[in-house]
Protein backbone atom coordinates (compact mmCIF):
# COMPACT_ATOMS: atom_id res chain seq x y z
CA UNK A 1 0.00 0.00 0.00
CA UNK A 2 9.34 0.53 -0.90
CA UNK A 3 11.91 1.28 -3.43
CA UNK A 4 14.66 3.42 -4.74
CA UNK A 5 12.68 6.25 -5.32
CA UNK A 6 9.43 4.73 -6.21
CA UNK A 7 5.95 7.42 -5.82
CA UNK A 8 4.07 4.64 -3.13
CA UNK A 9 0.79 6.20 -1.99
CA UNK A 10 -1.42 3.63 1.01
CA UNK A 11 -5.05 4.14 0.41
CA UNK A 12 -8.26 2.26 2.51
CA UNK A 13 -10.72 3.16 -0.05
CA UNK A 14 -13.39 0.70 1.12
CA UNK A 15 -15.70 2.16 -2.01
CA UNK A 16 -14.25 1.95 -5.38
CA UNK A 17 -16.46 2.50 -8.95
CA UNK A 18 -17.67 0.89 -11.69
CA UNK A 19 -15.17 -1.75 -13.04
CA UNK A 20 -14.78 -5.21 -14.65
CA UNK A 21 -17.83 -7.16 -15.64
CA UNK A 22 -17.97 -10.54 -16.05
CA UNK A 23 -17.87 -11.18 -20.07
CA UNK A 24 -19.15 -14.80 -19.62
CA UNK A 25 -19.74 -18.23 -17.27
CA UNK A 26 -20.07 -17.02 -14.04
CA UNK A 27 -21.76 -20.24 -12.39
CA UNK A 28 -23.68 -20.05 -8.66
CA UNK A 29 -24.52 -22.63 -6.51
CA UNK A 30 -27.17 -21.47 -3.69
CA UNK A 31 -26.80 -18.13 -4.23
CA UNK A 32 -22.83 -18.25 -4.26
CA UNK A 33 -20.71 -17.28 -7.42
CA UNK A 34 -17.72 -19.94 -7.82
CA UNK A 35 -16.37 -18.49 -10.75
CA UNK A 36 -16.04 -16.55 -13.89
CA UNK A 37 -14.70 -17.62 -17.48
CA UNK A 38 -13.76 -14.12 -18.33
CA UNK A 39 -13.55 -10.71 -16.31
CA UNK A 40 -12.44 -7.68 -18.16
CA UNK A 41 -8.78 -7.96 -18.35
CA UNK A 42 -8.86 -11.27 -16.95
CA UNK A 43 -8.30 -14.09 -19.17
CA UNK A 44 -10.46 -17.10 -18.81
CA UNK A 45 -7.29 -19.04 -17.90
CA UNK A 46 -6.58 -17.38 -15.03
CA UNK A 47 -7.07 -19.33 -11.33
CA UNK A 48 -10.90 -18.78 -10.38
CA UNK A 49 -11.75 -16.11 -8.17
CA UNK A 50 -12.15 -15.88 -4.49
CA UNK A 51 -15.91 -17.31 -3.55
CA UNK A 52 -18.25 -14.08 -4.08
CA UNK A 53 -21.20 -14.63 -1.94
CA UNK A 54 -24.36 -12.84 -3.42
CA UNK A 55 -26.49 -13.97 -0.84
CA UNK A 56 -25.67 -10.71 1.34
CA UNK A 57 -24.89 -7.37 0.15
CA UNK A 58 -21.35 -6.16 -0.40
CA UNK A 59 -19.88 -2.69 1.04
CA UNK A 60 -18.07 -1.95 -2.45
CA UNK A 61 -20.47 -3.27 -4.71
CA UNK A 62 -23.30 -0.89 -2.65
CA UNK A 63 -21.07 2.01 -3.41
CA UNK A 64 -19.78 0.49 -6.55
CA UNK A 65 -23.71 1.35 -7.37
CA UNK A 66 -24.32 4.92 -5.83
CA UNK A 67 -21.07 5.69 -8.13
CA UNK A 68 -22.96 4.34 -11.48
CA UNK A 69 -20.90 1.18 -11.75
CA UNK A 70 -21.91 -2.27 -12.99
CA UNK A 71 -20.22 -4.65 -10.55
CA UNK A 72 -23.79 -5.58 -8.19
CA UNK A 73 -26.30 -8.38 -7.37
CA UNK A 74 -30.25 -7.66 -6.48
CA UNK A 75 -28.99 -7.85 -2.86
CA UNK A 76 -26.99 -4.90 -3.40
CA UNK A 77 -30.01 -3.55 -6.04
CA UNK A 78 -32.34 -3.64 -2.98
CA UNK A 79 -29.68 -1.89 -0.21
CA UNK A 80 -29.68 0.85 -3.14
CA UNK A 81 -33.52 1.68 -3.07
CA UNK A 82 -33.85 1.76 0.39
CA UNK A 83 -30.92 4.19 0.66
CA UNK A 84 -32.73 6.32 -2.05
CA UNK A 85 -36.14 5.99 -0.24
CA UNK A 86 -34.47 7.98 2.31
CA UNK A 87 -32.80 10.40 -0.14
CA UNK A 88 -32.28 10.13 -3.49
CA UNK A 89 -29.77 12.36 -3.35
CA UNK A 90 -27.37 10.13 -1.67
CA UNK A 91 -25.10 9.39 -4.99
CA UNK A 92 -24.00 13.21 -4.41
CA UNK A 93 -22.81 11.38 -1.51
CA UNK A 94 -20.33 8.90 -2.89
CA UNK A 95 -19.35 11.48 -5.96
CA UNK A 96 -18.58 13.69 -3.33
CA UNK A 97 -15.99 11.40 -1.72
CA UNK A 98 -14.60 10.15 -4.56
CA UNK A 99 -14.17 13.77 -6.11
CA UNK A 100 -12.26 14.76 -2.32
CA UNK A 101 -10.20 11.59 -3.24
CA UNK A 102 -8.96 12.56 -6.44
CA UNK A 103 -8.21 16.34 -5.25
CA UNK A 104 -6.81 14.99 -2.10
CA UNK A 105 -4.06 12.85 -4.22
CA UNK A 106 -3.72 15.43 -7.12
CA UNK A 107 -2.38 17.82 -3.79
CA UNK A 108 -0.21 15.19 -2.39
CA UNK A 109 1.65 14.13 -5.66
CA UNK A 110 2.06 18.31 -6.62
CA UNK A 111 2.71 20.12 -3.42
CA UNK A 112 4.40 17.73 -1.21
CA UNK A 113 5.59 15.84 -3.73
CA UNK A 114 4.58 12.48 -2.30
CA UNK A 115 5.56 9.52 -4.27
CA UNK A 116 4.04 6.49 -2.13
CA UNK A 117 0.82 6.13 -1.20
CA UNK A 118 -1.15 2.95 1.07
CA UNK A 119 -4.76 2.96 -0.42
CA UNK A 120 -6.89 1.72 2.18
CA UNK A 121 -9.71 -0.25 1.29
CA UNK A 122 -9.07 0.33 -2.42
CA UNK A 123 -12.75 -0.72 -3.46
CA UNK A 124 -13.46 -1.54 -7.35
CA UNK A 125 -11.96 0.34 -9.66
CA UNK A 126 -13.19 3.93 -10.92
CA UNK A 127 -12.65 5.85 -14.11
CA UNK A 128 -10.34 7.80 -12.03
CA UNK A 129 -8.55 5.18 -10.01
CA UNK A 130 -5.65 6.47 -7.02
CA UNK A 131 -2.90 5.50 -9.25
CA UNK A 132 -3.92 7.00 -12.45
CA UNK A 133 -4.67 10.76 -10.18
CA UNK A 134 -1.09 10.50 -9.01
CA UNK A 135 0.77 8.96 -11.67
CA UNK A 136 -0.08 11.55 -14.38
CA UNK A 137 1.29 14.25 -11.89
CA UNK A 138 4.36 11.96 -10.94
CA UNK A 139 4.42 8.97 -13.15
CA UNK A 140 7.00 7.58 -10.69
CA UNK A 141 4.48 7.07 -7.75
CA UNK A 142 4.01 3.60 -6.21
CA UNK A 143 0.60 2.96 -5.31
CA UNK A 144 -0.54 -0.17 -2.84
CA UNK A 145 -3.73 -1.35 -2.81
CA UNK A 146 -5.49 -2.94 -0.03
CA UNK A 147 -8.66 -4.30 -0.11
CA UNK A 148 -10.22 -8.12 1.43
CA UNK A 149 -13.41 -7.54 -0.47
CA UNK A 150 -13.47 -10.84 -2.83
CA UNK A 151 -15.40 -9.13 -5.77
CA UNK A 152 -12.71 -6.60 -5.27
CA UNK A 153 -10.24 -9.25 -5.49
CA UNK A 154 -11.67 -10.79 -8.33
CA UNK A 155 -11.60 -7.79 -9.81
CA UNK A 156 -9.87 -4.93 -8.49
CA UNK A 157 -6.11 -7.07 -8.60
CA UNK A 158 -6.42 -7.52 -12.20
CA UNK A 159 -7.38 -4.17 -13.48
CA UNK A 160 -5.54 -2.23 -10.46
CA UNK A 161 -2.01 -3.59 -11.02
CA UNK A 162 -1.79 -2.36 -14.34
CA UNK A 163 1.78 -1.13 -14.06
CA UNK A 164 5.24 -2.17 -12.17
CA UNK A 165 4.16 0.57 -10.01
CA UNK A 166 1.00 -0.54 -8.57
CA UNK A 167 0.05 -3.41 -6.39
CA UNK A 168 -2.44 -5.02 -4.54
CA UNK A 169 -2.70 -6.12 -0.81
CA UNK A 170 -5.67 -8.85 0.30
CA UNK A 171 -5.55 -8.00 3.60
CA UNK A 172 -7.75 -6.35 6.66
CA UNK A 173 -6.96 -2.83 7.59
CA UNK A 174 -8.46 -3.35 11.34
CA UNK A 175 -5.01 -5.39 11.81
CA UNK A 176 -2.55 -2.62 11.26
CA UNK A 177 1.12 -4.48 12.01
CA UNK A 178 0.16 -7.84 9.95
CA UNK A 179 -1.30 -5.30 6.91
CA UNK A 180 1.97 -3.19 7.59
CA UNK A 181 4.28 -6.38 7.41
CA UNK A 182 2.59 -7.67 4.25
CA UNK A 183 5.76 -8.87 1.61
CA UNK A 184 3.72 -6.31 -0.82
CA UNK A 185 3.98 -3.42 1.38
CA UNK A 186 7.42 -3.76 2.55
CA UNK A 187 8.60 -4.40 -0.80
CA UNK A 188 7.29 -1.62 -2.33
CA UNK A 189 6.92 1.04 0.00
CA UNK A 190 10.29 2.77 1.41
CA UNK A 191 9.19 3.47 5.09
CA UNK A 192 12.51 5.27 5.36
CA UNK A 193 10.88 8.06 3.65
CA UNK A 194 7.02 9.95 3.24
CA UNK A 195 4.15 8.56 2.40
CA UNK A 196 0.20 8.92 1.66
CA UNK A 197 -2.35 6.50 4.08
CA UNK A 198 -5.34 6.92 2.47
CA UNK A 199 -8.57 6.00 4.67
CA UNK A 200 -11.21 7.31 2.17
CA UNK A 201 -14.87 5.98 3.60
CA UNK A 202 -13.34 3.05 5.26
CA UNK A 203 -13.12 4.03 9.23
CA UNK A 204 -17.09 4.97 9.34
CA UNK A 205 -16.89 1.09 9.08
CA UNK A 206 -15.01 0.05 11.56
CA UNK A 207 -17.03 -0.25 14.98
CA UNK A 208 -16.64 1.62 18.10
CA UNK A 209 -15.78 -1.95 19.05
CA UNK A 210 -13.01 -2.17 17.05
CA UNK A 211 -11.55 1.36 18.17
CA UNK A 212 -11.29 3.26 15.32
CA UNK A 213 -8.92 5.88 16.94
CA UNK A 214 -6.37 3.40 18.36
CA UNK A 215 -6.49 1.60 14.61
CA UNK A 216 -4.97 4.68 13.65
CA UNK A 217 -2.76 5.97 16.25
CA UNK A 218 -1.16 2.60 15.54
CA UNK A 219 -0.77 3.06 11.77
CA UNK A 220 0.27 6.95 12.19
CA UNK A 221 3.33 5.48 14.48
CA UNK A 222 4.76 3.51 12.01
CA UNK A 223 4.49 6.57 9.48
CA UNK A 224 7.83 8.17 8.40
CA UNK A 225 8.42 12.04 9.62
CA UNK A 226 7.10 14.01 7.16
CA UNK A 227 4.23 11.56 5.99
CA UNK A 228 0.53 12.46 4.94
CA UNK A 229 -2.58 11.06 6.61
CA UNK A 230 -6.33 11.64 4.14
CA UNK A 231 -9.77 10.54 5.88
CA UNK A 232 -13.02 10.80 5.05
CA UNK A 233 -15.81 9.83 6.77
CA UNK A 234 -19.82 9.74 7.46
CA UNK A 235 -20.39 12.33 9.98
CA UNK A 236 -23.29 13.77 12.20
CA UNK A 237 -23.62 17.63 13.47
CA UNK A 238 -25.59 15.75 16.81
CA UNK A 239 -27.30 18.72 16.50
CA UNK A 240 -30.94 18.28 15.85
CA UNK A 241 -30.84 19.22 12.79
CA UNK A 242 -32.30 17.77 9.40
CA UNK A 243 -28.55 17.25 8.35
CA UNK A 244 -28.21 14.87 11.92
CA UNK A 245 -31.61 13.51 11.11
CA UNK A 246 -30.63 12.35 8.02
CA UNK A 247 -27.19 10.81 8.99
CA UNK A 248 -28.94 8.84 12.16
CA UNK A 249 -31.75 7.46 9.20
CA UNK A 250 -29.07 6.39 6.62
CA UNK A 251 -26.73 4.70 9.48
CA UNK A 252 -29.72 2.86 10.40
CA UNK A 253 -30.25 1.72 7.61
CA UNK A 254 -26.86 1.06 6.19
CA UNK A 255 -26.25 -1.11 9.45
CA UNK A 256 -28.94 -3.12 8.90
CA UNK A 257 -28.39 -3.54 5.45
CA UNK A 258 -24.45 -4.21 5.75
CA UNK A 259 -23.71 -4.88 9.38
CA UNK A 260 -21.66 -1.82 9.29
CA UNK A 261 -21.52 2.49 9.31
CA UNK A 262 -21.49 4.64 11.92
CA UNK A 263 -22.32 8.71 11.53
CA UNK A 264 -19.61 10.01 13.97
CA UNK A 265 -19.60 13.58 15.50
CA UNK A 266 -17.08 16.11 13.97
CA UNK A 267 -15.07 16.13 17.44
CA UNK A 268 -14.62 12.07 16.85
CA UNK A 269 -13.55 12.49 13.54
CA UNK A 270 -11.32 14.87 14.06
CA UNK A 271 -9.44 12.61 16.87
CA UNK A 272 -8.76 9.92 14.33
CA UNK A 273 -6.04 12.40 13.13
CA UNK A 274 -4.25 11.60 17.14
CA UNK A 275 -3.77 15.53 16.74
CA UNK A 276 -1.66 15.54 13.85
CA UNK A 277 -1.71 19.08 12.38
CA UNK A 278 -4.78 19.56 9.68
CA UNK A 279 -3.90 20.95 6.19
CA UNK A 280 -6.15 23.85 5.45
CA UNK A 281 -8.58 23.82 5.41
CA UNK A 282 -8.81 21.35 8.12
CA UNK A 283 -11.44 19.35 8.81
CA UNK A 284 -14.68 20.49 6.44
CA UNK A 285 -17.34 18.96 4.29
CA UNK A 286 -15.93 16.90 1.53
CA UNK A 287 -17.05 18.76 -1.25
CA UNK A 288 -14.98 21.97 0.39
CA UNK A 289 -11.85 20.42 0.48
CA UNK A 290 -10.09 22.72 -2.07
CA UNK A 291 -12.76 22.35 -4.86
CA UNK A 292 -11.91 22.77 -8.05
CA UNK A 293 -13.71 26.09 -8.85
CA UNK A 294 -16.76 28.26 -7.47
CA UNK A 295 -19.93 26.36 -5.79
CA UNK A 296 -22.59 26.45 -8.65
CA UNK A 297 -25.13 25.30 -6.10
CA UNK A 298 -25.77 25.25 -2.33
CA UNK A 299 -24.96 22.05 -1.01
CA UNK A 300 -27.36 19.45 -0.68
CA UNK A 301 -27.87 17.95 3.19
CA UNK A 302 -26.66 14.62 2.77
CA UNK A 303 -23.34 15.93 1.19
CA UNK A 304 -23.08 18.12 4.35
CA UNK A 305 -22.61 14.56 5.85
CA UNK A 306 -19.64 13.84 3.93
CA UNK A 307 -16.18 15.25 5.63
CA UNK A 308 -12.94 14.76 4.83
CA UNK A 309 -9.04 16.26 6.28
CA UNK A 310 -5.60 15.41 5.29
CA UNK A 311 -3.09 15.75 7.93
CA UNK A 312 0.81 16.01 8.15
CA UNK A 313 3.03 14.32 10.39
CA UNK A 314 5.90 15.94 11.87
Amino acid sequence: MVGSRVTAFVAYDSFGGGGARAKAGVFKREGVVLGMSAVDGISADEPVPPTIDTTKPSIARVYDMFLGGKDHYEVDREVYRRTMEISPEVPLLTRAFRQWLIRVVRFLASGPGIDQILDCGSGLPTAENTHQVAQRVRPETTVVYVDNDPMVIAHGRALLEENDRTHFVDADLRDPEALLAHPAVTRYLDMNRPLALMQCATLHHVSDEDNPGELMARYIEALPSGSYVAISHFCDPADGSEMSELARMLETNLRNAVGSGWCRTYSQIESLFCGLELVEPGLVPAADWWPDGPRVRPLSAVEHIAYGAVARKP
